[in-house]
């Protein structure tokens, strides 16, 4: 097992390094640069000349003069220094670049724990009902669960989210836009210890945001687990322990439902990644503070400096993903052994 780990991991190294090539170069795709998006907004307050001369010293002062492969050189230095370098698009005004570990920070906690809870209720209700539908075939159970999951893959995202705020507003009073109320909008989470009242405020905000960005996940992990058990349930011995009279929910959480979950603990190679960067609309539509806008943005100012570690953390998550499904597959089916070749 070790052995194996450690040759994942190296393949992980290699496998970041191609992302990294592969996400620089299809930023840089699109005709012209950062520079080039930034000349209309810039000479709307200032002369043309003027605009021109301060965007020229811009571009140089990102380095957007030099070929690409030598910027990709030093932006890659730069990572592995733990630098993330500047971001090409201003804040504020021309010339106020930000500190890429500013802007992606800021966010990477909210993504984190939306991305993790969601997983949380994804899990807590796809596996029950999945296992119930199952042993109840053919039920209203099952029809209306079966009902529930397919619709719930039909309906977008981001529409679930516009019904539900408008369910929430309209009926409830509440608005549910955002992850924390205006008390806690602005705060930082440490003000000389953990900001405990900011977190207890962001739990609170969660449960639409996860309902909307888990609804898809739950409805698809449901029908796997349902097919899954089904085919278990069919095999000689679950009928020979049923012609025993032994079969029970005890034997059925013990046996097939073992076997039927390896299919489901695969499926955290893409859960992880698809999460966070297909959450871009949703987070939009909810005014949600978390990386998938500013990724958004920065593919379209083509602002590789903080476009491409946003990119690389999601390859990361489907590496890391992967290596966690493959080592809790050998946990829970023993019959799973990775043999060196």
């Amino acid at each position: 097992m070790a052995t194996y780990i450690a040759r994942r991991l190296l393949l992980a190294f290699f496998t970041f390094w191609v992302i990294s090539v592969a996400s620089f170069i299809i930023i840089e795709l699109p005709e012209g640069d950062t520079i080039d998006r930034m000349f209309d907004r810039t000479t709307r307050t200032h002369s043309e000349a003027i605009a021109i001369e301060m965007l020229a010293e811009l571009r140089l002062q990102l380095g957007l003069d030099q070929p690409k492969y030598v910027r990709y050189s030093k932006w890659m230095w730069g990572l592995l220094q733990g630098n993330l370098g500047q971001t090409m698009v201003p804040y504020g005004g021309l010339g106020n670049q930000r500190p890429v570990k500013e802007v992606i920070g800021d966010r990477l906690f909210t993504t984190i724990a939306l991305t993790g809870f969601t997983i949380l209720v994804t899990w807590t209700f796809a596996i029950p009902v999945g296992i119930y539908s199952a042993v109840r075939q053919h039920s209203v159970g099952d029809y209306l669960f079966t009902f529930v999951g397919f619709t719930g893959l039909a309906v977008p995202d981001f529409l679930l989210g516009l019904v539900l705020m408008y369910i929430a507003f309209a009926y409830f009073d509440q608005s549910v836009g955002g992850l924390f109320s205006a008390d806690y909008a602005g705060a930082d989470w440490f003000q000389g210890t953990f900001n405990w009242a900011k977190l207890y405020d962001m739990i609170n905000h969660l449960w639409i945001p996860a309902v909307v960005l888990g609804t898809s996940g739950t409805a698809s992990l449901i029908r796997i687990m349902r097919n899954n058990l089904l085919d278990e349930l069919g095999k000689p011995y679950v009928i020979t322990a049923r012609a025993k009279g032994s079969v029970s929910w005890r034997v059925i959480l013990k046996y097939p439902v073992r076997v039927a979950i390896n299919p489901m603990v695969s499926t955290i190679g893409y859960l992880l990644p698809s999460l966070v960067g297909g959450s871009v609309i949703v987070s939009v539509v909810l005014s949600l503070p978390t990386l998938g806008p500013v990724l958004l943005e920065a593919i379209t100012q083509e602002d590789t400096y903080t476009a491409g570690p946003i990119i690389l953390m999601l390859g990361a998550l489907t590496v890391i993903g992967t290596l966690i499904s493959d080592i809790l597959l050998a946990v829970v089916d023993p019959r799973i052994k990775y043999v060196q070749s």
